[in-house]
């Protein structure tokens, strides 16, 4: 498989996991004792996608990831409304169900694409920011350096955006109280996913030589 086509085929499976974490984040699962969306699994998949592609191919075409992503999010929301909008046909019995899955996804997948954009693009500056400090060197700091922080600033962004005053006990600090043990969850899963990201670039890459 040429690089060309592993782009190919990293860029489907990133607005995958996207659409994936936007469509079906509305499930709330318990996880060590925490709601967390069935969305948080799929999120960090994209900033390890992103790490990979800038580490081997830099800013410009990481660029090009994040702007796929958003366009695919934004297709997601105005066909997602339109379909919220559209009347049913008499025949079709479940739009009350369809309507209560569908309609609470638009305020997330909007929160989630602004949450997105800042957070990418703090990102893939954070993670140039260290490959110059380090001189290239310890891949594994600035993939969780860059990703930390990042983390919290989408976390932060999305939660504010999808959940402040959706009821009478969603205030600011509420809304704090979520975000900590959503981020520090997000925090865990980058940390594990550090290995892959070694992977991913030697095989981005075509070639055994070891990853600093």
């Amino acid at each position: 498989m040429t690089k060309e086509n592993k782009l190919h085929l990293m860029l489907a499976i990133f607005v995958t996991a996207l659409i994936c974490a936007n469509i079906l984040g509305v499930k709330i699962i318990s996880v060590f004792g925490m709601a967390v969306s069935v969305g948080i699994f799929m999120f960090p998949l994209t900033f390890l996608i992103t790490d990979i592609v800038e580490e081997v191919e830099g800013r410009e075409k990481t660029k090009i990831f994040i702007k796929a992503g958003a366009i695919s999010l934004i297709i997601v929301f105005l066909y997602t409304a339109l379909s919220v909008w559209l009347e049913p046909n008499a025949r079709y019995t479940n739009d009350y169900a369809f309507q209560v899955i569908f309609k609470g996804s638009l305020r997330m997948i909007f929160a989630s694409l602004v949450a997105f954009l800042i957070g990418q693009y703090h990102d893939i500056w954070a993670f140039d920011f260290w490959k110059k400090k380090t001189k290239g060197k310890y891949l594994w700091l600035r993939n969780n350096a860059s990703t930390f922080i990042s983390q919290l600033i989408d976390s932060t962004i999305f939660m504010f955006i999808a959940f402040y005053k959706f009821a009478p006990q969603y205030d600011a600090w509420f809304i704090i109280k979520l975000i900590i043990p959503y981020w520090l969850f997000k925090v865990l899963l980058a940390a594990i996913d550090t290995p892959f990201c070694y992977w991913g670039v030697t095989w981005l890459k075509g070639e055994k030589k070891k990853v600093n």
